[in-house]
């Protein structure tokens, strides 16, 4: 006798379901945990979130800080195109795996929109490049995922954020699972390095988030095996990221700093 649970269709004709019930419950729940976060209020600018410009940056499983990016189009475009499966080059190049997302920090910039373009653009990148130094930091490995470093710019004091969880409590066990995060950081890590192969020309950038996505998987495996044997889980210095991917705070040949000029700018740059 044929299946008859819900995954065989083996049901007689009937009414097509509503799209937005064709997603899987976490997919759901996902989604409308984002809407609540892009609906909440920006209490300076009195807007919707999801209506404002500014800078955004995403955490995984373990408050990790993964990925840091601004908008001046607004967060439900910008951050809607990452976490909804729409085309971004950090989905194109797969770089980012929305499903590893497990939260949202947003700072609005709504304060900027008026500014002349150039105003504007410089006030951004700073917002974004503080954000992006205060994520390098928090970083227990010391690195991101952004393919593209944010042009270097003065550091600021960070403005109000608001921060977001946005898996559903009751499916977060199951999600956060080491061996499912460690078969989805692994895919992940396959096809971001399929992409360099196949294109064969490729940024230094995304060859750099290879590396970091590798140093990422290595450590949460790592962790499960000394779990599985009873061990402590490795320090958070057992990988030397900075020997394998070298200076994260700028881009350019011409602005990279040493060692110590960059421990310098994480550790004090703050204009206060």
């Amino acid at each position: 006798m044929g299946s008859r649970g819900i995954a065989s269709y083996n049901e007689p004709d009937h009414q097509p379901p509503a799209r937005n019930s064709l997603p899987t419950r976490f997919v759901r729940g996902f989604r409308q945990l984002l809407s609540e976060a892009l609906n909440a209020v920006d209490e300076d600018s009195g807007k919707r979130l999801g209506n404002c410009i500014g800078v955004y940056a995403f955490y995984d499983y373990d408050g990790e800080p993964i990925y840091v990016g601004q908008t001046k189009e607004d967060f439900a475009t910008r951050v809607g195109r990452h976490l909804r499966g729409q085309r971004t080059d950090t989905l194109a190049y797969r770089i980012l795996d929305p499903f590893e997302v497990a939260e949202v920090e947003l700072w609005p910039a709504e304060h900027t929109r008026q500014l002349p373009s150039k105003e504007k653009t410089t006030a951004i990148d700073q917002l974004e490049y503080s954000a992006y130094l205060t994520a390098i930091e928090e970083s227990k490995y010391r690195a991101i995922l952004n393919e593209k470093i944010p042009p270097r710019s003065r550091r600021i004091e960070l403005p109000r954020s608001y921060h977001f969880s946005l898996i559903p409590s009751e499916l977060r066990e199951d999600r956060e699972h080491p061996d499912v995060r460690i078969a989805r950081r692994a895919e992940t890590l396959g096809r971001v390095a399929a992409v360099a192969h196949e294109r064969g020309e490729v940024s230094a950038g995304l060859r750099r988030v290879i590396v970091i996505q590798a140093i990422r998987l290595a450590d949460l495996a790592a962790a499960r095996l000394a779990y599985a044997e009873g061990r402590s889980r490795p320090t958070a210095d057992a990988i030397n990221t900075q020997a394998l991917v070298g200076n994260l705070l700028s881009e350019s040949t011409e602005e990279r700093t040493s060692a110590l000029d960059s421990q310098f700018l994480i550790d004090d740059e703050i204009d206060h």
